[in-house]
């Protein structure tokens, strides 16, 4: 992939404003290095946890109180959930709104079904909710990425970068976020981007049992990745062949190829009325800019 024109050069695209947030936290290397990287594409603002926030999916704080402090220029530190650090910077930060909305660069893969689980995917998801841009990405460094040696945050970054470029013509749907995940690779071993639908991890349904040196048992949950499902066209697929992926998000749950099978499921003493849903995906509302 050739260099984006103007990368470097300190060159503004006009008055393109940017929103980052992430879930490792604020003095993270990958938000650092995207931070870096958007600098010259516009004005680059930053609301963040002020610490990790791994695995904290669409949380958000409701019955404690924030606190947001000032770390530098345009930079904030927000003490809650990536949720949070992206509500507080869209709703009382940044004035005018951002023109786009980017959460990472995360520390590992959110591939599949893990992203029901991603506080990166999350924080991009609350953007996309009230009618953002916005772009979730994560550098794939794998199952042992404490022991990885050479971390490419500048290859993600530089994809998201042009991303970010390209989507200044693009009109998304709105509630819509692009979920971009990348290879840990130098950008000339990149082989390409893909539009991806969401795979599937397969996790170990492990609970560890421990006891502390008080003689009371604690608990890990989780455990290590198992494999996936080969499904064709998946992120998961296409991170394994060093491609990036990128996978559009709706907040829209809804499994309309289950409406049907659904409809045929009766509540006793209750009758079922019409729905005019159909079985496939409606037609969701075109995003317009805040």
């Amino acid at each position: 992939m050739p260099p984006l024109a103007g990368a470097g050069d300190g060159l503004v695209l006009g008055p393109m404003r940017l929103l980052l947030a992430n879930d490792d936290g604020i003095h993270a290397r990958g938000l650092r290095t995207l931070a870096g990287r958007l600098a010259a594409l516009g004005e680059v603002w930053v609301t963040a946890p002020d610490r990790e926030q791994s695995a904290t999916s669409h949380s958000i704080s409701l019955h404690v109180p924030l606190r947001v402090r000032k770390v530098g220029d345009r930079e904030y530190s927000v003490s809650g959930t990536p949720t949070d650090s992206v509500y507080v910077g869209l709703h009382h930060i940044l004035k005018p709104a951002p023109d786009i909305v980017v959460s990472g660069i995360n520390h590992g893969p959110n591939l599949g079904n893990d992203v029901i689980y991603s506080g990166t995917v999350s924080a991009a998801m609350e953007a996309a909710m009230f009618g953002f841009k916005a772009i979730a990405v994560s550098l794939c460094l794998g199952e042992s990425a404490a022991e990885v040696q050479d971390l490419h945050f500048e290859t993600a970054a530089e994809i998201v970068a042009r991303l970010v470029r390209s989507l200044s013509d693009v009109t998304l749907p709105r509630g819509v976020l692009l979920n971009v995940n990348v290879p840990n690779l130098p950008l000339d071993q990149i082989k390409g981007t893909k539009v991806c639908r969401l795979g599937f991890n397969n996790w170990a349904d492990k609970v560890a049992e421990r006891v502390d040196p008080r003689g009371r048992p604690y608990y890990w949950i989780g455990g290590t990745r198992q494999g996936h499902d080969d499904i064709a066209d998946s992120d998961v697929n296409a991170i394994a062949d060093g491609l990036v992926a990128i996978t559009p998000i709706h907040y829209d749950l809804t499994d309309y190829r289950s409406l049907s099978v659904t409809r045929s499921i009766e509540v006793e003493g209750f009758p079922r009325v019409p729905d005019g849903l159909g079985n496939t995906p409606l037609p969701h509302p075109v995003l317009k800019k805040p």
